[in-house]
């Protein structure tokens, strides 16, 4: 398997897919790198929908908002994850928010959403991660319960295409000593 650099860095958003099929093995591993992301107190929020019914995921399709570039990915990924979070875990402390940000669920899911995507890459796999859809379609779709909000769609599979990096800031353009100095 490659380096942890390797993945971060070559890691890219794949929109289009063959029709290779995702193996029991390689979604045991993604999983695993979810189960392992840090979270907020250890209150793993998180729960991962596996759609594999192609019906389904043209349900899903038809949340997206309009132009959204993931679109083809929906339909040619052999499946789609989609990740919700349990509320009122993340951020809490004895059912009470303790911080200022009361979406601190959405980093939990962020860290497990990057987990499973770099997992993904260093297994030969793409991915692309969807966040502009309709969230309460979603969550109707795949049966979540009241308590529970989806919060982004991952179509994982074997990619069509190697798209370039993107250019990227370099390090010293962020990167702030003692003080912001925008």
């Amino acid at each position: 398997m490659m380096s942890l650099h390797e993945a971060i860095r070559g890691r890219r958003s794949i929109r289009r897919f063959t029709d290779q099929e995702v193996t029991g093995e390689q979604l045991a591993l993604m999983f695993d790198a979810a189960r392992w992301a840090p979270s907020w107190g250890n209150s793993q929020c998180w729960e991962i929908i596996v759609v594999r019914d192609r019906e389904t995921r043209k349900k899903l399709q038809e949340t997206l908002t309009p132009r959204n570039p993931a679109g083809p990915a929906m339909d040619t990924a052999p499946l789609v994850l989609v990740l919700a979070a349990g509320m009122g875990k993340s951020g809490c402390y004895k059912g009470e928010r303790v911080t200022k940000f009361s979406e601190w669920f959405l980093y939990d899911l962020g860290l497990a959403t990057q987990n499973i995507c770099l997992t993904a890459h260093a297994l030969g796999l793409g991915s692309v991660i969807v966040g502009a859809f309709a969230h309460d379609r979603v969550k109707e779709i795949v049966g979540l319960p009241a308590g529970y909000e989806a919060v982004t769609m991952i179509p994982v599979g074997h990619a069509d295409h190697r798209p370039a990096a993107p250019k990227r800031r370099e390090v010293a353009e962020f990167v702030h000593d003692d003080r912001f100095l925008g």
